[in-house]
């Protein structure tokens, strides 16, 4: 069986897409933290990071690299935290997060729900500071 985001990068789910190579997806997190919190996915389903190769790995960071600086000046912050926990889906991924405080990226914290339109002014947000 597929997971969530097997099914997000089929095209199976509607998702806000911000931007995606051959191997990789990044698209804004349905509960996020804080405004521009996107996921980096690869499209090869794979449970743990850490069984990523380390050619996967490598291109994972770049790509997440160009995304969290989209991020930064899309919302300005002191930092974008870069997280791997998981234990939510059963596919690899990466959170990145817009933070000026360590409590911003505690997910323990209540997760925020933005209204469609928001999340598309969003995703177009980062997109407009994508640079090659």
């Amino acid at each position: 069986m597929s997971s969530i985001f097997t099914k997000i990068i089929n095209g199976e789910i509607p998702s806000f897409k911000v931007e995606e190579s051959n191997n990789f997806v990044a698209f804004l997190d349905a509960f996020p933290l804080k405004e521009g919190h996107t996921l980096i996915v690869p499209k090869r389903e794979v449970d743990d990071y850490f069984d990523l190769t380390d050619q996967e790995l490598g291109e994972m960071v770049l790509f997440s690299k160009r995304i969290a600086k989209a991020i930064k000046l899309a919302f300005p912050c002191e930092k974008v935290s870069v997280s791997v926990i998981g234990l939510e889906v059963p596919h690899a991924h990466m959170h990145l997060i817009p933070i000026n405080t360590m409590d911003e990226c505690n997910f323990a914290n209540k997760k925020l729900k933005i209204k469609e339109q928001r999340m598309l002014e969003i995703c177009s947000l980062i997109k407009g500071k994508l640079t090659n």
